[in-house]
């Protein structure tokens, strides 16, 4: 089975996914935000702390559960004098989620501008109760 990967990911927020506690990220990164918009709350997320562009078959991971997924536009106006200002929009999305387990991409797809980013993963022998 094939699964969204968000790529990218600090090794300091891994590290404390793994702890078992649901948590709240924002992600700004426009090739993590393309591949939310294919996923929805109650499935399972694969994330690493690999640029995608480097993320190949071996490459470590962990596995989440989206628990919520909100995508939004946010605008930013920046005045640099009373006479000229600069607005731009930024979009981001945030997503809750909670560890499930360790694993390893088999495969990956998604490399190309513009696709989400999925692979299929080495399935755990053991998995973390809770």
């Amino acid at each position: 089975m094939k699964y969204a990967a968000l790529t990218g990911i600090s090794p300091l927020v891994i590290a404390e996914l793994k702890t078992g506690k649901a948590r709240t990220l924002e992600l700004n990164s426009a090739h993590n935000i393309i591949t939310l918009t294919n996923t929805a709350p109650g499935e399972c997320i694969f994330m690493t702390s690999v640029n995608q562009e480097d993320l190949s078959p071996g490459d470590p991971g962990i596995m989440v559960d989206l628990l919520a997924l909100n995508i939004s536009m946010k605008r930013i106006v920046e005045f640099v004098n009373p006479t000229f200002f600069e607005e731009r929009e930024r979009m981001s999305a945030r997503i809750k989620v909670r560890f499930r387990g360790t694993t390893i991409a088999r495969s990956v797809e998604g490399h190309s501008w513009g696709e989400p980013t999925r692979v299929e993963v080495i399935r755990s022998a053991c998995y973390r109760a809770g």
